[in-house]
């Protein structure tokens, strides 16, 4: 095994390598022929051929031209027929869909099986033509004839939006853009080079930064959105920040040709690419050249470039800190002295001993150096060599939590697996951490690669169902099998998952055309919310109305409710809801609030004459037209009447309808309002207004008890403050009522002196305390000593202001107390 040093270059203080991943699986691509997109995270090339370039057709070369699909490796995933206008330009999404710029300014993005989907970029695209595109992870900027800017910030909701107007009339030099997560405003900003400035291009504004060292024939913004690499039209490389303000470093290439690419290496390195030769420009200007017999492509990395030939994949990067410290010849750092014990000791040389002892208070430090180192090397055996130099490590420490290497070697197993060629995804461990595991399985899910994203998910203790949600929904669309085979072979596989949801796959059957299918796969979704909407979707309307109802979501069950009233005529509505309890009840409670019509509708087509009856009723007391009330009244009284078993009700709107009557009669009679009034209000108000004939007429009419007249009466002669009356209605007869409600509604009133008159009638031993309400403390202490009350004699003493009076309640208590 050759030494992990072997392929470095030192670059001032800093080391590069270039690591062969991959030799390419394609025969004989020559990629100077191709318009080339690359994703990144080690992710698919897009080639097409450049019509730009005059080329000899080749023999059995199709005239129309195809997209070919490859993995890092070169493997070819999928072919795909180009049918469209001429391709302006291609790049990748984050979620690693391939987006073709069209001429017209359409825009198609295909997943990695070739399916797509379009949008377009509008009429000003259309008609002047787009000449040019910059795309990035989350969005695009088109560049149109008019030299109009138009961008596109979410794929997912591709909304064209116009950039200021750059005022220029020719093409620039060279552009880029700075995506909205790298700006300040949080918008994209577009770079353009115009004469020997550029022009820095958002929403609102075109600023020129009046710079004099161009014109720029190439530009690149760095991963992290710092830096900007411009070439310029004397062969100078210049990187400066982003905003102008730093100028970083110049580097005199020597070149008057503008590099075919432009790209940066990391955040450290700017790499240039001619024909042929491959120019690597460090931060002081010290340089590495590579040379190519063969056009090259080069895919910049967050950590890195992956440089891709007709032969291989190469990865070029600026060696980790950590792998530095424990390879570079000479280094005593931690992790190599505890890597050279290792060695040491498979050799049984006893130097093993003096390198532990050496670096025994940073031993951690050195443990966790070689697993981290590991995760950083793609040659296996290195891997395994710097993870056992941890290992050792360990034993010589008393405590060491192991979850960083046991977590390491999950990541290494996982990054190992997704390397391998067949599968051709060259993660780095850098880019696996900025990348997630969750964002790793769904572009293994989009390769249809299930089984190695199952065995991941399952390895890292990750659930598997949207990887299977996902098979399902392919093998449905792709499978010729008959439904019933369909169903049975998804139903066994996702069988052990509970709790998965099958709304998404019942979905997809039903798009692909398989009803039934998308039917049986229902009854499996153990989510209502998401299997009702699905089945309404579907037309299964009744079964949608039973789902909700199962699932005891009464939200869901109105949803269905209003959508079956909304789309079904009124007879059929009422079929689908009728023989369903809670329907109907969820449906009353609604007519009631908002729709008392259509609850009118419900009731009639289900006979309902009771229910009809108490709605009419109570419509008739919203009604202020008399005439409204009666006819609402009547109409009820017929539906009641109809019904033997509600006498009572009947008996009862009856004489609400003679009561009507009467009161239209004594409102002519006497132009005031009773209409609406009840018995007892209508006989309290004829009092009130001294119509106390016309009171025992109507309580007559209807046979009001005597205990409520006397009681009415009472408290409307005291509203009127007719004392005699109270007086006269007092003596006509023994009180029904008995005589304490005199008492206490002269109280009431603040009238004593009235109230003082019915005392006497009322029962002995409440007699004292009405004397006490009305603060005669000499009659309430008389009553009390009459009554051989003690209780009440000491409360009318502590209440009774008079001390002549006290004394004699006084006497009253010494009585009472010496003649017990």
């Amino acid at each position: 095994m050759s030494p992990p040093t072997a392929d470095w270059i030192q670059l001032q203080d800093r080391f590069y390598r270039k690591q062969e991943i991959y030799t390419m699986l394609w025969k004989q691509v020559d990629l100077s022929k191709y318009m080339i997109a690359a994703a990144p995270f080690g992710g698919p090339l897009a080639l097409v051929r450049d019509d730009r370039k005059v080329l000899l057709l080749q023999k059995q070369q199709p005239v129309k031209p195809s997209i070919y699909l490859y993995t890092s490796s070169g493997k070819l995933m999928e072919p795909i027929q180009w049918d469209k206008g001429r391709i302006i330009g291609m790049g990748w999404s984050e979620a690693e869909q391939l987006l073709c710029m069209l001429e017209d300014g359409t825009v198609r993005m295909y997943n990695i099986l070739g399916e797509y989907t379009q949008f377009s970029l509008g009429k000003e695209a259309k008609e002047n033509k787009v000449i040019d595109v910059q795309i990035w992870g989350t969005g695009l900027v088109a560049l149109t004839g008019s030299f109009q800017l138009i961008a596109v910030t979410n794929f997912d909701e591709p909304r064209p939006l116009f950039l200021a107007n750059t005022g220029i009339n020719e093409p620039p030099h060279s552009w880029t853009v700075i995506p909205p997560k790298f700006t300040l405003s949080r918008h994209v900003e577009v770079l353009l080079a115009i004469n020997s400035t550029i022009l820095v291009v958002d929403a609102t504004e075109a600023r020129d930064e009046r710079l004099l060292e161009g014109p720029f024939r190439k530009m690149s913004v760095s991963p992290d959105g710092k830096y900007l690499a411009l070439f310029t039209n004397d062969g100078r490389l210049w990187v400066v920040s982003t905003d102008f303000q730093k100028n970083l470093s110049e580097f005199e290439t020597k070149s008057q040709v503008a590099p075919q690419q432009l790209v940066w290496c990391g955040t450290d390195s700017v790499i240039l690419y001619w024909d042929k030769i491959v120019l690597m420009v460090g931060p002081f200007g010290d340089w590495i050249k590579y040379p190519y017999d063969e056009a090259i492509f080069m895919i910049p990395e967050v950590d890195g470039v992956r440089i891709i030939s007709s032969e291989k994949c190469e990865f070029l990067q600026k060696v980790p800190a950590v792998t530095e410290d424990i390879f570079k010849i000479g280094s005593t750092a931690p992790g190599a002295m505890l890597y050279d014990a290792l060695d040491h000791f498979e050799k049984k040389s006893p130097k093993a001993d003096e390198n532990i002892r050496s670096i025994r208070l940073e031993l951690a430090d050195a443990v966790e150096a070689c697993i981290e180192a590991a995760g950083h090397e793609i040659n296996h055996q290195y891997q395994r060599s710097l993870l056992k130099a941890a290992s050792f490590g360990k034993c010589f420490l008393e405590i060491h939590n192991a979850d960083s290497f046991v977590d390491m070697c999950k990541t290494l197993r996982v990054l190992n697996a997704v390397r391998f060629y067949e599968i051709g995804i060259p993660l780095t461990y850098t880019q696996y951490q900025r990348l997630t595991p969750e964002a790793l399985i769904d572009r293994l899910i989009s390769r249809h690669q299930y089984l190695l994203a199952i065995r991941i998910c399952e390895y890292l203790k990750m659930r598997t169902d949207r990887i299977l949600i996902h098979w399902a929904c392919s093998k449905i669309k792709i499978s010729n099998d008959d439904e019933d085979t369909l169903c049975r072979m998804v139903v066994e596989k996702l069988a052990n998952k509970p709790g998965l949801s099958y709304s998404e796959i019942a979905m997809t059957a039903l798009k692909a055309g398989h009803s039934t299918l998308a039917t049986k796969l229902l009854d499996y979704e153990p989510r209502a919310g998401d299997q009702v909407p699905l089945l309404m979707s579907m037309g299964q309307d009744e079964l949608a109305l039973v789902k909700a109802i199962e699932s005891g979501d009464t939200d869901l069950v109105y949803h269905v409710i209003l959508y079956l009233k909304r789309k079904h005529q009124l007879g059929e509505f009422f079929r689908i809801i009728n023989n369903k309890p809670l329907a109907c009840h969820l449906l009353e409670s609604y007519c009631k609030q908002q729709d008392p019509e259509l609850l009118k509708d419900f009731y009639y087509q289900d006979d309902r004459r009771v229910d009809s009856a108490n709605l009419s009723l109570i419509e008739s007391f919203q009604q202020k037209d008399l005439t409204e009330r009666t006819k609402k009244l009547k109409n009820s009284l017929r539906l009641y009447q109809e019904d033997k078993e509600h006498l009572f009700e009947t008996k009862a709107i009856e004489e609400s309808l003679k009561l009507l009557q009467i009161q239209a009669q004594l409102e002519k009679d006497f132009n005031q309002p009773f209409t609406g009034l009840s018995l007892s209000s209508t006989v309290y108000k004829l009092i009130t207004i001294n119509q106390g004939s016309r009171a025992t007429k109507v309580r007559n009419d209807f046979q009001m008890p005597d205990k409520r007249f006397w009681w009415i009466k009472l408290r409307a002669l005291v509203e009127i403050r007719d004392w005699d009356g109270v007086a006269t209605l007092a003596k006509s007869k023994k009180s029904p009522i008995g005589y304490e409600p005199f008492v206490e509604e002269c109280v009431k009133a603040m009238q004593y002196r009235e109230a003082a008159k019915y005392i006497l009638k009322c029962d002995a031993h409440l007699r004292a305390g009405l004397f006490l309400k009305i603060e005669a403390y000499q009659e309430a202490g008389e009553q009390a000593f009459l009554q051989k009350d003690l209780e009440t004699l000491k409360e009318i003493r502590d209440k009774c202001p008079n001390a002549l009076l006290q004394g004699q309640i006084d006497g009253y208590i010494t009585q009472l107390a010496s003649s017990r």
